[in-house]
């Protein structure tokens, strides 16, 4: 037993959250769903939860409640995200010199056999750049941009190409990777590349 966060939501669904480590609930039951409130064998509160569709039940016992809502949230708006990855390409695509002194755009989204690379980019002196754009950066990225490295430096006409990893944030492990193959790392600061295209920031 312990002290968790039941969520039953008005699609049915049914969430078991604790209160630390991670966003995600300790276990779920997801929509059509059917809930059943009984007792067991030992008089305990117990709520069956079951689907139709598979032969999974979640069973859960309840000895005591600290707190119960219910809130009505409505007809929902949608959710718009900001500073996702499509947001922080746009504006290091209008601003790749915040990223290195002197680095100018080629194309965005530069195509190869395995996907396109977010941002190819040339430096002051005319080499070529890949860059690759994460809100978090972690080894998995880097991984990502060092594959594409290997396919463009196998092309003469862009060869030879460096790379350049940027997110609002950088896990150590990533750029201790990034460093032992070469790739730079860029942290972004997603505000303030923000107030460059806004015109009440900008200083003439």
């Amino acid at each position: 037993m312990a002290t968790r966060v039941l969520m039953i939501k008005a699609d049915g669904s049914v969430l078991v959250h604790s209160d630390g480590g991670s966003y995600k609930p300790l276990n779920w039951m997801s929509p059509p769903c059917t809930l059943r409130e009984g007792t067991n064998d030992d008089g305990q509160v117990e709520w069956t939860v079951s689907n139709p569709k598979s032969d999974d039940t979640l069973r859960i016992l309840i000895e005591e409640i600290h707190h119960e809502s219910n809130h009505d949230l409505g007809v929902d708006p949608g959710l718009r995200k900001d500073g996702v990855e499509k947001h922080l390409q746009g504006l290091l695509a209008e601003h790749p010199a915040t990223l290195a002194p002197g680095l100018t755009l080629v194309r965005r989204e530069f195509p190869t056999a395995i996907g396109p690379v977010d941002l190819m980019c040339r430096d002051a002196d005319g080499a070529s750049v890949a860059v690759e754009i994460k809100r978090r950066g972690e080894i998995d990225g880097v991984e990502q941009l060092t594959r594409y490295l290997e396919l463009l430096n196998r092309d003469p006409l862009l060869a030879p190409v460096r790379g350049i990893f940027a997110a609002q944030e950088i896990k150590p492990q990533a750029r201790v990777l990034a460093t032992d193959r070469g790739i730079a790392c860029a942290v972004v600061d997603y505000d303030a590349l923000r107030g460059l295209d806004d015109p009440s920031h900008r200083l003439f």
